[in-house]
Order: structure tokens, then sequence, then C-alpha cells
């Protein structure tokens, strides 16, 4: 009788707290949208003339990026503005492309939007002008079905895409959502990564921009990491390096108990969807034990790789000679940094064997996953 008392107070605790966190949420959500509504009425009783004369400005808090908009059209200016500002985006519009580019001199945007066909400046104009005064800004040519081919052509002067219009409102949003996905993985591509050692006093970062080397873990030319453990057995993992730049490992064929391997042999396989890699044993031996906790945890991999993320425990068959091939602590650092830059090398190099301007960033993760086994798992340390 205690025992089902117990049971089901801790049903009524799970319930109620799920149901509070539902409560929360929608009140939050509607907060949120009556704190945008009220944004989008003050903005556009707000008088902007002095910095463009069409100018109508809505900002809300934190928005997720800030973006103007020109078009000759009002009512298509009325929803992108009704529309982005719901969404979580500060949205600037004008009607003209002069005064579009006097803004972007004043202002730091991370989207113009240009409709194609416009009196004084077109779009095609706009889209030069924009990307000669600031490259940064990410340009999205607005056009209609006539004009697709047109709008096509815009990308050889540096539009990012462009948006067919008329469109719903779920696929502006996703639209622009996308969007900025791709500028932000962009953007975190050109940041210069550096390699960090993991000593007592200085624990793990969880930056993407920085790889983790442990100080008392040994690394392998195809990026496993090999740990020695007090009853011999020789605990193996993939590195930092592999799960930052191939990105979140959502599954693994793990190896099987009493498996005899040779080192550069396929120990396990790690994946991300539909693609799929081999990765090689580090030492040759035979496999003891296998994390099974990562059948159900497979978070361990990319959150804490170097300590719940191991994969297998293996019995060595020749240590003395194969730990030659490994690098250690600070000896890994200037190593890691020039594969950190060969990652970038392929990356861009990836890239400039495509016909367009940029490439989603779904084909470029594919090329990435094609790419890295013959750059960085075939390796020896010379």
């Amino acid at each position: 009788m205690v025992v089902l008392i117990v049971v089901l107070t801790v049903v009524v605790f799970i319930i109620v707290d799920a149901v509070l966190r539902i409560v929360m949420r929608k009140m939050q959500e509607s907060k949120t949208a009556k704190e945008r509504k009220e944004a989008l009425d003050i903005g556009l009783r707000l008088d902007f003339a002095d910095e463009a004369k069409s100018l109508k400005r809505v900002e809300v808090e934190n928005p997720k990026a800030k973006i103007l908009a020109v078009d000759d059209e009002e009512i298509i200016l009325d929803s992108f503005r009704k529309i982005l500002v719901f969404a979580g985006y500060s949205v600037d519009t004008v009607e003209k492309g002069p005064e579009a580019l006097s803004l972007v001199k004043k202002n730091d945007y991370d989207f113009v939007f240009t409709d194609l066909k416009m009196p004084e400046m077109d779009g095609i104009e706009v889209t030069k002008a924009v990307k000669h005064l600031r490259p940064d800004i990410d340009v999205i040519v607005i056009t209609g079905y006539a004009s697709i081919e047109s709008a096509v052509a815009t990308m050889k002067y540096g539009a990012m895409d462009y948006v067919q219009k008329p469109f719903t409102e779920d696929e502006l949003v996703d639209f622009v959502n996308k969007f900025l996905i791709r500028r932000q993985d962009r953007i975190d591509r050109t940041i210069k990564s550096k390699v960090h050692l993991i000593t007592p006093s200085h624990g793990e970062s969880k930056s993407k921009h920085e790889f983790n080397v442990p100080a008392g873990v040994f690394i392998s030319p195809a990026h496993n990491w090999v740990k020695l453990e007090l009853n011999g057995l020789v605990r193996i993992g993939i590195d930092d390096f592999t799960q930052k730049t191939l990105g979140k490992i959502d599954d693994l064929e793990l190896p099987k108990a009493g498996l005899n391997i040779k080192k550069g042999e396929p120990l396990f396989t790690i994946k991300q969807g539909s693609y799929s890699m081999k990765i090689p044993s580090p030492v040759s031996g035979k496999v003891a034990t296998v994390n099974t906790n990562l059948n159900e945890h497979i978070e361990y991999v990319n959150m804490k790789t170097y300590e719940l993320g191991w994969i297998c425990n293996i019995e060595p068959a020749n240590l003395t000679d194969e730990l030659k091939t490994l690098k250690i602590g600070a000896d890994t650092v200037s190593w890691y940094q020039k594969e950190i830059d060969k990652f970038s090398k392929m990356v861009t190099k990836i890239n400039s064997e495509e016909k367009e301007a940029e490439m989603k960033a779904e084909q470029l993760n594919e090329k990435v996953w094609e790419a890295f086994p013959d750059s960085f798992l075939q390796a020896t340390f010379k």
C-alpha cells in the first residue's frame, strides 16, 4: 500500500510539473506576442523621416536578427513587418533603393531584402551597392514568378538567395529562419578556432571554436583518444576535433566484446542522420568491455567525450610499439592547430568547387562527411 501511494505521488508530481511547464510556456508566449504587437503599434506611429522619408521601424527586445526590407509595394512591406516582428525580428522598411543604401551606411543590419523590380534603383543595383558598402550583410531578393531567372542572376553579384512572392506567413518565417541558420553557419566557419589544453586548473571549454585536448590522454592520428587504465586496459573514444567538425553524433554502432582487432581496422561507426563513418582502431588487441550506456545516452559522446563518452576498453596486444604512434598533452597542440587549419582549407575547397556562390548548410555537411575519412582518418604522424 505504501509503495502504491509513493508511486501515485510521483505520477501526480510529474503530471502537475508537466502541466505547470505548459502553462508557463503559454503565458510567456502570450506575453511575448503582446510585447511584439505593442512594438509594432508604437513603431508604426513614430516618425523616422530624418533618416529616410518612407522609413518605418519596429524593434523588438533581443531580436533574432535585424532586417531592412525595400520594396515599392507598401502591402509587401506591411507583410514583412507584421510577420517577421511576431517571429522575433527587428524590421526596418523603405520604399526606395537610395533610401535603403542611406540606412545601410548608418545601421548594422544582418539582412537586406530587396524587390527586384523598382523605379529609380532596381534590385540588382541595390544588391551590388549593399555588397560594396557592407559585404557582411546578406542580401535576399524578393521576386515574382516571372522574374525568377533574373533573381537567380543577382546571386553572382553577392545575393544569398531569393524569396518568391506571393508568400504565406509560414513560408516567409521558414525562409528567414533558414537564411539565419545559413548566415550563422558561415560566420561560425570564419571564426579562427584554437586548441584548448585541459589541465587540473583549466577545465574543458564548451565553445565550439575551441578544441579540447586533455593533458593526460593520448591522441591518435585518426582522431581517437586513448587512455591507459590502471588495470592495463586501454580506453578509447572519439576526440573533440571529430565531434565538433562533423557536428552532433546521433547514433553509434559499437564493437562487440571479444572482438580481436588490429590497429587501423574499423572499430566502431558514428552516425548523423543518413551519414555514417567507420572509425579505425588506434591500437591492436581484444575488445574487453563496451560502453553500452551510449545506447541510451548518445549525448555523452557530444557533451562528455573524454569522460562518459568513451566507446570501449581494449586489452592491448602491442602497446609498447603502438604508443609511439600517438601524441599526448602539449605535443598534440601544434598538430591539432594544423588539423584545424587543414579542415578549414577542406571546407573552403568544397565551397569553391560548387557552381553556386554559397552552398546550403546541409549540402556542405554532406560533402564534409564524404571528404573527412580520406583527409583525417588515414593519416599517420610524421
